[in-house]
């Protein structure tokens, strides 16, 4: 009950608990980098209650600071939740506010086949009733029982929230049957508990991430501006045999695709005939042998995970091959990677690519990400990327957000996640391949680099139409139609054919560029950098003192000689003669858009025009058609296009 402590109360009276001021200036650095001249020193505020707390509850302080890394990297967020409900820096989950459930596939006019060849698949998901809120995502209750703290507290408080996750490890410690001890080897089987799994792999895994983190030591300044520091114990061996002692169940069996460094377990889609003719949930195929396998789409979900999975196993819906867990980044595999599945809302991009979806229902749709759940998806997507020979870049590794529209009637429908607030420097940071500059500052091409937790856009629209936002970190950057914060934003002729000016709305695309996204300069004045951007100059903040781009070097391409302008196009589909008795050609559609001469953008793969023609449940009449007009994928607006290889010249960035 919040306010009231239980029965179950620890004997000793609960701590005074401080609150700690937010400073105003939030740097996010790098592992072991130096602090800067304003952050806190180490024994005040946050790193002082993780020492209060490891002593009042005799958890060893390292072993606290490692979970608490997992969760959040040390982050209160505001006091604002995570995707599944989690408050502060320990991440004490309190989801039962948080289930009026929209899974995305269902919003909006998306459709996620992305085929014009067959009937638009907009499905209207029948949502399966919430059972019970499991453990996981109610501690947030139990810390408040263990502390008697008010639960208003933990959420808002972030010293007061620490000791509640500090409280919640001596108990799972105490379950285990294991006496207090300051050697945190000896608290391996507590942490698997922490995490909340229900079984032994994923709480294995989790329990193996917190002291991968231990032994390597972290250091950072959160997002309140206080330095926190945990020292390396790189010779720490914990006590693995206690996970038998949890007991928690075994994983389901089955051949997943997953780095053996995660928990993965196979829960299939179907692949069932219905109805008239009808069938789903995805289209069998025979990749990479048969077509290559160029994307990874990373989406969030907007549902729980006990919805999340019905609804993938419901051969009427639509699916994916991958959902991540929040709370403690378990996997379950859907879809063989040789096999397609119906995602991303364009046919070629889902006949050549793999799609995760990210566990989120949005008490706040800027609500935050776990680091449990960055770090197992970069691993997967590092083992996919090394598998498939796919690069690790913001061309390859896509957001759903940045997926086309195959045709200019589906532009206005195509879908946002996960949005402005995913962190993509923090995710390429894990997958090995961190952002920087590539070339000087004067270069011709620049990469979009904000840092995330000091760049706070506003934004509109998350609680509800037009209200603003939460304050909080972001990968997006503004886009201007002049180098002055006063002038219109970019329009979107596809999103808005009347013409009329982009918003600041979270889910609206039209004015926004992305951490990683690279674009060729047209111009720089002052604290300003314009760069070609749905064939228009568009003009961001740049300022040298705290740049949001730097440097890069690469191709591009621009219109060949002669061609005052060429075509964009949301797909690379043959030309009409590439197609076989049997296989209806499908219209190379351009969009509305028009690269004009002058202009020029940052070129990717060059790609052959291919379809893959898979309309019938029967695989028989499955067929890769390859033509032999060829695409270089380029970066066009917020979202990628191509452009016929034949319309171009390519050249390197001046």
């Amino acid at each position: 009950m919040r306010g009231s402590p239980t029965d179950r109360r620890p004997t000793h009276r609960p701590r005074r608990i401080r609150t700690a001021a937010a400073a105003s200036t939030v740097l996010l650095l790098p592992l072991l980098g130096a602090a800067p001249p304003e952050a806190r020193s180490p024994s005040a505020g946050l790193q002082g209650a993780f020492a209060a707390a490891a002593a009042e509850y005799d958890v060893p302080r390292s072993v606290l600071l490692g979970v608490s890394y997992l969760q959040s990297r040390w982050d209160a967020h505001g006091a604002a939740p995570s995707v599944t409900g989690g408050y502060g820096p320990m991440h004490l989950t309190d989801a039962a506010t948080a289930l009026a459930e929209a899974p995305h596939h269902s919003e909006g006019a998306e459709d996620a086949r992305g085929d014009d060849s067959r009937a638009p698949l907009i499905p209207e998901a029948d949502l399966p009733e919430n059972s019970e809120l499991p453990p996981r995502l109610r501690t947030l209750a139990r810390a408040g029982e263990l502390t008697g703290l008010p639960e208003e507290t933990l959420r808002s408080d972030a010293e007061a929230n620490v000791a509640g996750g500090a409280a919640l490890l001596a108990a799972a410690q105490r379950e285990l049957g294991e006496r207090p001890s300051a050697d945190p080897a000896d608290w391996y089987g507590a942490v698997a508990r922490f995490s909340g799994a229900d079984d032994r792999a994923t709480a294995a895994a989790y329990a193996d991430e917190v002291f991968a983190v231990i032994r390597a030591g972290a250091e950072r300044v959160t997002d309140a501006g206080q330095r926190v520091t945990l020292a390396p114990q790189p010779g720490l061996r914990p006590d693995t045999a206690q996970l038998s002692r949890t007991g928690l169940r075994a994983p389901k069996a089955g051949a997943t695709e997953c780095p053996t460094t995660v928990s993965c377990e196979w829960i299939p889609a179907p692949y069932e005939e219905f109805g008239d003719n009808d069938y789903g949930n995805h289209d069998p195929a025979d990749r990479p042998k048969s077509q290559s396998i160029r994307y990874i789409v990373v989406h969030d979900t907007e549902a729980t995970w006990d919805t999340t999975l019905k609804l993938v196993q419901d051969p009427t819906y639509v699916s994916w091959h991958y959902s991540l867990r929040s709370t403690d980044g378990h996997i379950a595999q859907h879809v063989k990677n040789k096999d397609v599945g119906w995602h991303a809302g364009n046919w070629y991009v889902n006949a050549k690519s793999i799609g995760l979806e990210h566990e989120g229902f949005l008490t706040s749709p800027d609500a935050w990400y776990t680091e449990a759940m960055y770090r197992t998806s970069a691993r997967l997507v590092r083992y996919l990327a090394g598998k498939y020979r796919i690069p690790l870049d913001r061309q390859h590794i896509l957001g759903h957000d940045t997926v086309p529209g195959p045709t200019t009637s589906t532009i206005p429908g195509m879908h946002t996640d996960p949005g402005p607030y995913w962190d993509w420097q923090h995710y390429f940071e894990l997958l090995g391949k961190p952002f920087g500059p590539t070339s000087d500052k004067n270069s011709g091409m620049v990469t979009i680099l904000p840092n995330y937790s000091d760049n706070r856009p506003e934004f509109t629209g998350c609680a509800g139409a037009g209200k603003p936002c939460a304050v909080h970190g972001s990968s997006a950057v503004r886009l201007y139609s002049a180098p002055d914060v006063t002038s219109p934003l970019i329009k979107d002729i596809g999103l808005r054919p009347d013409g009329s000016t982009s918003t600041i709305g979270v889910n609206d695309l039209g004015s926004r560029v992305s951490t990683g996204q690279q674009y060729a300069v047209a111009e720089r004045r002052g604290d300003w950098t314009a760069i070609w951007y749905l064939g228009q100059k568009a003009w961001f903040q740049n300022p040298k003192a705290r740049p949001t781009a730097v440097g890069a070097a690469g191709p591009v391409v621009t219109p060949r000689n002669g061609l005052t302008e060429i075509p964009v196009y949301g797909r690379a589909y043959p030309e009409k003669e590439a197609y076989p008795a049997g296989v209806p050609a499908q219209a190379v559609s351009p969009l509305p858009y028009k690269l004009l001469k002058g202009q020029k953008y940052v070129a990717g793969d060059v790609l052959p025009g291919e379809y893959y023609y898979a309309v019938s449940f029967d695989t028989a009449s499955h067929k890769v058609v390859v033509g032999k007009d060829r695409y270089y994928e380029i970066q066009f607006g917020h979202r990628v296009a191509f452009v016929r290889a034949a319309d171009v010249r390519v050249l390197p960035a001046a």
